[in-house]
């Protein structure tokens, strides 16, 4: 697409923006005497409609004259103070779109003399209809994911793309933050994304996208946040869910194995009971979730072909049998003590087991001569236990809120590697252990006050983290590894930050500034008889704005402007000095050189919508300096690739993301998401120093890429619900190369049962078995294309009961 071309595009869909959703307010006031100001007690406060002047709802002061109104919409109303021996007050009310809380302030009322004036107010809890930064979804809505894991079901969400190496991005990036219950865990990852493909979406409540964060949140994830909602009820008594699911994956075979290694899984079981229990008697609410998610299934089967400019060619396969077994529980307390003050306890534990057996044939370019054989077996167990509590007190004046909480995560990662390494002349053994240990402590404390014309938030978050990790190689015969990169290495994070966050909103204006100012420092003390690598660190002082202006051209138009600027650090596996080895000839090192990346965001945004649907778009760019990637590079007389983290220079992302939802019918919904953008790297040089000392140097490259996702879903009749999900993913630039379009189809049917108390439900992945990852890479003195044939077929069946 031209530039020119490109420009009318943009200017043809920035008409386009988000539904409104409405969301309850929650109104306050102190109403006081004009001569003495003493309070006033059961003043008689009406609540009516400034159109035609409907009554609403009502209530009186409390001794002390204070009054709440919950559960207001917003809109335009009138409230009316009266009481005996006073002039009524009769005040107009402007409840907008930005706060949950909204403070009238002091309502004065005076003997025998009338007064009228006017208090602007507004407020709207943070949706996607009010501020165009966060978009919240039910997972109990996604029919042709149900049963499967939270990384399969985001994938169907507006905006979200999943990577070839199994990562969610947002347009077009890896780098998310990723939150569970408005909370980091090593389960998920610290400034990295991880274990999405281990965590059951029938555990999950709904799932909020952020792609604009306020300062309140970490600066770290600069294409945005992903919160995960665990299932939690507060209903009095014993009430609950059980569920079970089971499916079958891989169910015919894409492309059949090089010669001389052992089969593919194929019918892949996956199997997923879960549970969730809630009981609440006066002033506690206990809560359990507990999953039990086992699967087989074909990880990898990825074909490469390396080309070397001496005119060698090695042709590959690296097959992955994975049998995994993840056991979550959640559970926890919340202890209302009083009316103004609540506790919450709460805890989880996920294990997960891992065994993997894989084959890796080398060959000639004719598949005529295997020159070698790597199998190997991983066998590895990750232990998760996190533990929180929090405490929320409730001052006098609603929504004047303080909490306060500590939180504590304990992550091992135990992983062991055998090898056997089969040459036409030799066989040899060998194996490594690797045994991580990450404790992470998080405090915080987090004030709002709310204001007349909006609110003003600030805090205060202290973490410390700490990860000591050893590697123990056990060389066999004329064993390949690189046993002196070994030993132990010990990463150690600590980051105090403060933040403040304004909220103002008039009739017409809406704007949200903050800053977050962050302290950072970063340890890696290493092995010091490692061959290549030293102890390194960074540390910095950094502030971190975020802005937001919007204009309310009337109730269903709105324009906004966005700015934030964010961080992503390298995650302690980034710079890890050990090579690994699960692939014998394309060899993955970390880099303790490597540093922060920090990107610059704007985007301006429209929205509008009517009573069946919705458009909305988004024009973005992004700047980052010091983009991390890893980069490929060869020694010289060596085939042997090594792909090490590097901090590749500048890199741009432009673009712009439409979403469209149409109420066809009573029974049929269509939506339309559209991500097109440009993706740009400049020129860059970088000096690899593992496993000796090589530059290599890329020009400028840059490409038009993006994705469409088209969904539709259907009310048939005998309580039946079914949803079709397709999604087209254009190629896109990676560092060195490129990756190769995609595509897929999924399906799901859900009927409710026994008087509306249970589900039943059948979906199916990739229905059409179109799904592949394919990449070229090129570097210095060699080039190579892969395409990657792993599971992503699967059929489910699951049943769901309430009680």
């Amino acid at each position: 697409m031209t530039g020119k071309c490109y420009l009318i595009f943009v200017l043809a869909f920035i008409s386009i923006a988000a539904r409104s959703q409405s969301s309850k307010i929650t109104l306050s006031g102190l109403v006081t005497d004009a001569e003495n100001k003493t309070p006033l007690s059961f003043v008689n406060i009406v609540l009516k409609s400034a159109k035609d002047s409907a009554f609403v709802t009502g209530t009186i002061t409390s001794e002390n004259g204070r009054f709440t109104i919950p559960d207001i919409n917003s809109g335009n109303y009138l409230l009316s103070c009266s009481f005996s021996g006073y002039q009524s007050n009769t005040k107009t009310i402007l409840v907008g779109k930005l706060s949950n809380f909204l403070d009238l302030g002091n309502i004065m009322l005076v003997k025998d003399v009338q007064s009228l004036s006017v208090v602007t107010v507004t407020g709207k809890q943070e949706t996607i209809s009010s501020k165009m930064d966060k978009k919240t979804f039910a997972l109990s809505a996604n029919i042709s994911q149900a049963g499967g894991s939270v990384l399969e079901a985001m994938k169907n969400l507006p905006g979200v793309t999943v990577g070839d190496d199994r990562k969610i991005q947002l347009r077009g990036s890896d780098k998310v933050m990723i939150l569970i219950d408005d909370k980091q865990t090593a389960l998920t990852g610290f400034g990295s994304q991880s274990g999405l493909d281990n965590i059951p979406a029938s555990a999950i409540e709904r799932i909020e996208i952020i792609t604009n964060p306020s300062s309140r949140y970490d600066a770290n994830g600069n294409a945005g946040i992903i919160n995960i909602i665990y299932k939690k009820e507060k209903k009095e008594g014993l009430n609950g869910k059980i569920g079970i699911v089971g499916g079958l994956g891989a169910l015919r075979m894409k492309k059949e194995n090089y010669p001389t290694i052992r089969s593919q899984y194929q019918g892949t079981p996956k199997i997923n009971p879960s549970i969730s229990l809630n009981y609440r008697k006066n002033k506690v609410n206990f809560f359990f979730q507990g999953d039990d998610l086992y699967t087989k299934t074909l990880n990898k089967n990825e074909f490469a072909d390396r080309f070397y400019d001496n005119g060698d060619t090695i042709r590959q396969q690296t097959k992955r049998n994975r049998n995994t077994n993840i056991i979550t529980t959640k559970a926890g307390a919340d202890w209302y003590m009083n009316s103004r003050n609540t506790f919450t306890i709460s805890g989880l534990f996920s294990s997960e087991k891992i065994l993997d057996h894989g084959d890796e044939p080398f060959f000639d370019y004719k598949l005529s001569n295997r020159k070698r054989l790597w199998q190997f077996l991983e066998d590895e167990l990750k232990t998760t236990a996190t533990g929180s509590i929090t405490w929320q007190h409730k001052f006098t004046q609603p929504g004047r809120l303080l909490n306060a909480g500590f939180n504590y995560t304990y992550h091992r990662e135990n992983e062991k590697y055998f090898f056997t390494n089969i040459l036409p002349s030799y066989t040899g053994l060998d194996s490594f252990k690797l045994l991580s240990d990450e404790h992470v402590g998080d405090f915080s404390i987090d004030y709002t006050q709310p204001l007349k014309y909006g609110r003003f938030e600030t805090g205060f978050k202290f973490r410390r983290r700490y990860i000591p990790v050893n590697m123990q190689f056990k060389p066999g015969l004329h064993s390949p590894l690189d046993t002196s990169a070994g030993g132990q290495a010990d990463y150690s994070e600590t980051i105090p930050a403060l933040y403040g966050n304004y909220v103002f909103e008039n009739n017409y204006l809406e704007v949200e500034a903050g800053v977050r100012l962050e302290y950072v420092r970063v340890e890696y003390d290493v092995n010091p008889l490692h061959p290549v690598y030293q102890s390194d660190s960074y540390h910095y002082i950094e502030p971190f704005p975020n802005m937001r202006v919007s204009y309310k051209i009337n109730e269903r138009n709105k324009i906004s402007v966005f700015y934030n600027r964010r961080v992503d650090r390298p995650n302690e596996v980034d710079i890890r000095i050990f090579p690994k080895y699960d692939d014998a000839e394309i060899i993955k090192v970390g880099n303790p050189e490597l540093r922060p990346q920090f990107t610059n965001t704007v985007e301006l945004a429209y929205k509008t919508n009517w009573n069946k649907g919705y458009f909305s778009s988004s024009l973005y760019h992004k700047r980052t300096n010091g983009t991390i990637t890893r980069i490929g590079s060869i020694v010289p007389g060596n085939s042997l690739i090594y792909n090490i983290f590097q901090n590749a220079g500048k890199s741009y992302n432009s673009g712009i993301e439409l979403m469209y939802s149409q109420n066809i019918s009573k029974a049929i919904v269509v939506g339309l998401n559209l991500n097109g953008y440009k993706n740009s790297i400049d020129s860059f040089t970088v000096f690899n120093k593992y496993p000796v000392a090589n530059v290599f140097s890329a020009d400028r490259q840059e490409i038009f890429s993006g994705n469409i996702k088209f969904n539709s879903s259907f009310k048939l009749p005998a309580q039946t619900e079914a949803q079709l999900v397709a999604i087209y993913q254009a190629p896109d630039l990676i560092p060195q190369g490129k990756v190769y379009s995609r595509f897929s189809i999924d399906a799901g049917l859900k009927k409710i049962i026994q008087k509306g108390k249970a589900e039943l439900y059948v979906n199916a992945t990739d229905i059409a078995g179109t799904l592949r990852y394919k990449k070229e890479i090129t570097g210095n003195g060699f080039r190579y294309t892969s395409t990657d044939y792993l599971e992503t077929q699967v059929f489910r069946v699951g049943y769901n009961y309430k009680f």
